[in-house]
């Protein structure tokens, strides 16, 4: 049986584990000719697998496999883009299989790829739903977008302070926010929980802006939390 939970599928497997499914796409981001954010498509492929091992990561789940589409030639972009993806790998300690596909036909003038990661946990591991009455709520690191992303100086969310973060027994659930911006988020958990933001007076982030490749996430947490990871770390209202 298969639910889907915000981006992501959860699927039951015959032995009763979850399986997890995450995937993300870019576009017009990179060298190319066509590009509209022009960056190395190391930074493409890097930020493209983050989003899939942060949604996997954040639901409870250990990354276990990972496909990688590159709409482009292997030499030089598809080569670049493994790097990258490479690279985020090795920033959580992972070692997974990566199953490829490039372009071999045709001579292509943007950047452009598909990432999944699949993942698995056990059920009562899954951190999905667990959001209640009274729960203080976070955002952790600045949304940004585009060229935002590519000339950051240490305010967006990583791998490397996400993860902590699973450990904190007073975190109920960790969102990881992208293209939908935070009240995005926040209306689509109010629509699965019947639960309502009571916003803070005054809030010093854009709550409407795009979080681009999951440069910020929200944290729920049961009682206060202090600020320890490093990047911006806002606590924006508290759920009703």
């Amino acid at each position: 049986m298969a639910n889907k939970y915000r981006d992501i599928d959860l699927v039951t497997l015959p032995n009763g584990d979850i399986l997890v499914i995450a995937c993300d796409s870019c576009g017009a981001i990179g060298l190319k000719d066509r590009d509209v954010v022009k960056a190395p498509p190391f930074i493409a492929g890097k930020y493209t697998a983050r989003v899939c091992l942060m949604e996997t990561f954040a639901v409870g789940a250990l990354p276990i496999a990972m496909t990688a589409n590159i709409c482009n030639e292997l030499e030089p972009t598809g080569r670049e883009i493994l790097r990258g993806i490479q690279d985020e790998l090795e920033e959580c300690n992972l070692l997974i299989p990566i199953t490829i596909s490039t372009e071999k036909n045709m001579e292509t003038t943007m950047t452009a790829l598909g990432v999944t990661v699949l993942g698995t946990c056990k059920e009562d591991g899954l951190r999905h739903y667990r959001v209640g009455k009274g729960n203080k709520v976070y955002v952790m690191g600045i949304p940004k977008m585009g060229q935002e992303v590519v000339d950051d100086r240490g305010e967006i969310a990583t791998i490397s302070t996400l993860i902590p973060l699973l450990q904190w027994e007073n975190i109920k659930e960790i969102l990881p926010v992208g293209s939908s911006g935070i009240k995005g988020e926040l209306d689509k958990l109010s629509a699965h929980t019947g639960l309502h933001m009571k916003f803070e007076g005054k809030i010093p982030i854009n709550l409407e802006k795009s979080a681009g490749p999951c440069t910020a996430v929200l944290l729920f947490s049961d009682g206060p939390i202090e600020e320890d990871c490093g990047i911006p770390f806002t606590r924006i209202g508290e759920l009703i």
